[in-house]
């Protein structure tokens, strides 16, 4: 499993509705991607549930390096490269995926955490992998995953609910869609 997002920081003053608007016009086209696992479609407004700013800010699991590079290079994110301009795309490896027993999925919390010089990797990473399955255990979670970026040496941990009040710390996103083509593929536990 690989998790990707890009984030599109928008002015203080931006219209939210015109990316309201153009997931309702493009999000269902990801609905059936070969090799996505799923990807919310996600946004920050400024001065709701804490945000400070207004983010589009979409993020993928995706089951196959292939279904995402055909996402990547093969048409697909040009229409938003051409609409917003080409933003830096994250990646990470996944660590852990675990299901909740909601259904709706309509806020998504991320926290991003730097992993420590002179941490035991595979005691933190653990972490990483314990908080995902007690956040998918909660009351209205939709699903969590953990994953790192060696290269930044950095831990996303990542969830979706089906509330406005998630029990994870971090910066919480509206889902505008959710596109889950290939969630039933997702490794489920502990990935290594």
């Amino acid at each position: 499993m690989h998790a990707m997002q890009y984030e599109l920081t928008l002015p203080a003053d931006y219209d939210t509705d015109i990316v309201r608007a153009r997931v309702a016009r493009v999000g269902h086209l990801l609905d059936d991607w070969d090799g996505l696992g799923l990807k919310t479609y996600l946004l920050r407004e400024r001065g709701q549930y804490g945000s400070p700013i207004n983010q589009y800010a979409p993020f993928y699991l995706w089951n196959t390096v292939e279904g995402m590079n055909r996402f990547l290079w093969g048409g697909a994110f040009q229409g938003l490269v051409d609409d917003f301009g080409r933003p830096t795309v994250r990646q990470w490896t996944g660590l852990a995926y675990a299901e909740g027993a909601g259904t709706r999925a309509a806020f998504a919390v991320r926290r991003r955490l730097p992993v420590p010089d002179g941490s035991e990797l595979s005691v933190l990473l653990q972490d990483s992998v314990d908080e995902a399955e007690r956040l998918a255990g909660q009351d209205g979670a939709v699903f969590a995953t953990a994953a790192v970026d060696p290269s930044r040496w950095e831990v996303v941990r990542f969830s979706v609910w089906e509330h406005d009040a998630p029990k994870a710390d971090g910066e919480v996103f509206q889902v505008l869609h959710r596109s889950a083509p290939g969630r039933d593929r997702l490794p489920l536990g502990r990935h290594w």
